[in-house]
């Protein structure tokens, strides 16, 4: 007979054994222990094998409840499942969702990439985290986090003017999603998907490549450039000093301290003096190229007449030749654009130690429009790490952006 609620309530140990188990059909039943608890249990057959399974205890679980669970139990059987080992497997899950919350796999990936880059962009990325992701997807598990979900978060960031810090962060996020795929904590970065969600922050007149990944195919395509050695040299330079490409092609020898490091020239829209540092990686190049061309005036010689610059199309037409389209892809003077931005949104450089590095005219706050020498510990420690990080754009570290 099926029981009642009153005959479990009253129910009670029996120190001889018997009518310790009180079944309510379906094989399930009420066992009373000797300290008085009350387990709903189950017993059934799958494979061959006599199991049991737990469904609760009374009064936690009515008698509704178990029989509810008994129900479910039998059409998991019906359906081939062995409901046991569903309700591991659901156990198992609820403790992985509750462990791998977003903030959890997001300070994960954290720790990972710690090693490689500077305290400061650590710093700043933990607190673009806790400022503006964490209060909402933080206790999250991450794999339940759907691409609506982090876009209210972006819109967040942009609505109140901070367009450039909204789309660092959706590629922080999806950075974190995609660690979370390495680790087999989610399947899919949803984050990747609201590339363009966010209008963009800046448009540039020449075509770029600002895509770390895509920058570092470049950069591999390089070393399969068949031209002369001085357009070789040119291409390799062009990223990593982001010069005018007019300044780059008339570049003089006379001007260039590889001792010291240094580049002095006059700028061609403004004509004022102008200070490039140049990194261990320029310094290289240069001295190697110096023994082809240094007993000249210019250090990339025209092909034809060595007593002038190379030509104004040499590094486009480089650059076409290693199949790139320079009206919609990269132009030499592309290298600008894709240095400023990702030099400010990846390895979060000063804005204003940037733009002098560019030789832009940005007032100060006495009104001087330019200083060649203004930032310059700054920005002899930027063009190092910014060589640094092509270096290993180049390479393919995994610790760099992928996408977006």
């Amino acid at each position: 007979m099926p029981l009642t609620d009153t005959q479990i309530r009253n129910a009670r140990f029996n120190p001889d054994g018997t009518g310790n188990r009180l079944s309510d059909g379906g094989r399930m039943y009420l066992q009373i222990a000797q300290s008085g608890a009350k387990y709903w249990r189950m017993n059934y057959r799958f494979n061959g094998k006599d199991k049991t399974l737990a469904l609760g205890v009374y009064p936690a679980v009515s008698l509704a409840a178990a029989r509810k669970k008994r129900d479910e139990a039998q059409e998991k059987l019906a359906a081939g499942i062995d409901p046991g080992e569903a309700k591991k497997a659901d156990k198992r899950a609820a403790r992985l969702a509750a462990i791998n919350t977003f903030e959890a796999v997001a300070l994960a990936w954290m720790d990972e990439r710690r090693p490689y880059v500077e305290p400061a962009q650590y710093d700043k990325t933990l607190a673009r985290f806790k400022n503006d992701a964490f209060p909402w997807l933080g206790r999250r598990p991450v794999a339940e986090i759907e691409a609506p979900d982090i876009l209210d978060v972006l819109k967040r960031v942009d609505s109140r003017g901070a367009r450039f810090t909204a789309h660092r962060l959706r590629g922080e996020i999806s950075r974190v999603f995609r660690y979370g795929i390495k680790e087999g904590l989610c399947k899919a970065d949803p984050a990747r998907d609201l590339l363009g969600a966010i209008p963009p922050a800046q448009t540039t007149h020449f075509a770029s490549i600002t895509e770390p990944a895509k920058v570092g195919e470049m950069l591999r395509a390089f070393d399969g450039f068949g031209g002369t050695f001085p357009v070789l040299c040119a291409l390799k330079l062009a990223p990593m000093l982001f010069v005018r490409p007019g300044e780059l092609r008339k570049a003089e020898w006379e001007h260039i301290d590889l001792d010291k490091a240094e580049w002095r020239y006059l700028v061609s829209k403004t004509d004022t003096p102008h200070l490039v540092p140049l990194s261990a990686q320029a310094v290289a190049i240069l001295r190697e190229l110096h023994a082809l061309t240094g007993f000249g005036r210019y250090v990339f010689p025209g092909a034809r007449d060595r007593n002038r610059p190379m030509s104004e199309a040499a590094i486009n037409a480089a650059l076409r030749r290693l199949g790139y389209d320079t009206k919609t892809e990269i132009t030499g003077h592309g290298f600008r654009a894709m240095a400023r931005t990702i030099l400010h949104e990846e390895l979060e450089q000063k804005p204003e130690v940037i733009e002098h590095q560019l030789a832009h005219a940005v007032p100060d706050n006495l009104g001087g429009a330019y200083n060649r020498t203004r930032f310059i510990k700054d920005r002899r420690a930027m063009m190092q790490v910014w060589a640094d990080y092509l270096d290993r754009l180049k390479a393919g570290a995994t610790v760099l952006q992928l996408a977006g």
